[in-house]
């Protein structure tokens, strides 16, 4: 995918280093948060972690945005909730299909009073999970970076397709590809199923397969009743001290899937997609060399790109942003 974790314990990571945050941020942006009373894990794009206790994890979604792997310096107001939302909204849904991280503790509990604004409604206190190092992306249509694939080799990540398909058709059937996580700031490599199960066993690796794939169905065939249409996504697993699979990290948002509006699909071409696609779009259009710093991102991309995030939230289900 374009953009739209052999297993082990998390443990306190290198901090990814930010570029300088917008000097005067947007009224209830949180761009990086600052909890003094849990120790900080690690940074990444755009979840900020801490540790509560030894078997739990408080996971702050920031407004930050990245995009060609670069965080922009500018946060996109109530991003971070709008992903925060849509993610419990898919656990709380998907449940029955596979265990998930969520430990159902309220994360003001676990932070001092006066930092309860810094959590509510962008953060979940959830199981610490020695994490898969594989995503595990399912697609539905050809798009992206596996439409350019089917053109240069007729296959997606290696799973041969039929010939003379369109770019945003949808596939026969939903595919995997996996993909090898990436250090942060670097490229996910896709990988094949072969891979994967030299890297983590094939067992493991077909369950993995499997759920993600229902997972997948039974989401998209919900989005269809709501007018949207899941292109392709991607899940992170991790194992608990039991060896169970958990679905964690964060599941079917517009940071991990790519949605296109029913109303204006046409085979041929890719619908406005309710993500960060603005953004990408308004920065191919600059003189930027894809690597850090990046431009600084117009007010008027700011605010149609977080209207983009709550539309998103609001036609897939149901509900105004908390």
């Amino acid at each position: 995918m374009n953009r739209p974790p052999d297993a082990r314990i998390i443990t306190p990571l290198p901090f990814l280093t930010l570029g300088p945050a917008v000097t005067t941020p947007a009224p209830n942006a949180l761009y990086e948060s600052s909890l003094k009373s849990l120790p900080l894990l690690s940074r990444g794009k755009v979840r900020d972690n801490y540790a509560v206790g030894d078997d739990k994890l408080l996971i702050v979604t920031t407004d930050r945005l990245s995009a060609f792997d670069v965080i922009m310096g500018e946060p996109i107001p109530g991003k971070g909730r709008v992903l925060n939302q849509m993610a419990n909204f898919w656990f709380d849904k998907l449940a029955h299909v596979v265990p998930n991280h969520l430990t159902g503790v309220a994360p003001e509990t676990v932070v001092s009073a006066d930092e309860a604004g810094q959590v509510a409604g962008r953060a979940v206190v959830v199981k610490r999970l020695k994490p898969i190092l594989v995503e595990a992306v399912v697609r539905g249509y050809l798009a992206g970076s596996g439409w350019k694939d089917y053109q240069a080799t007729g296959a997606v990540c290696g799973v041969k397709l039929p010939a003379g398909l369109q770019n945003a058709q949808q596939l026969p059937e939903p595919i995997f590809t996996p993909a090898a996580k990436a250090e942060l700031g670097e490229h996910d490599e896709n990988i094949s199923f072969d891979d994967m199960v030299s890297r983590i066993g094939r067992e493991l690796a077909e369950q993995i397969r499997d759920i993600s794939i229902r997972l997948y169905k039974e989401a998209a065939a919900y989005a269809a009743t709501r007018g949207i249409i899941i292109a392709d996504t991607k899940f992170e697993f991790g194992l608990d001290d039991e060896g169970r699979l958990h679905l964690m990290d964060e599941a079917l948002t517009a940071d991990s899937s790519r949605f296109w509006p029913a109303d204006s699909y046409a085979v041929g071409s890719n619908p406005p997609s309710f993500d960060k696609q603005f953004v990408r779009d308004w920065l191919e259009t600059q003189p930027w060399g894809k690597t850090p710093p990046a431009p600084k991102l117009p007010d008027e991309v700011v605010e149609k790109t977080a209207a983009k995030y709550r539309e998103a939230l609001e036609r897939l289900t149901g509900q105004q942003l908390a």
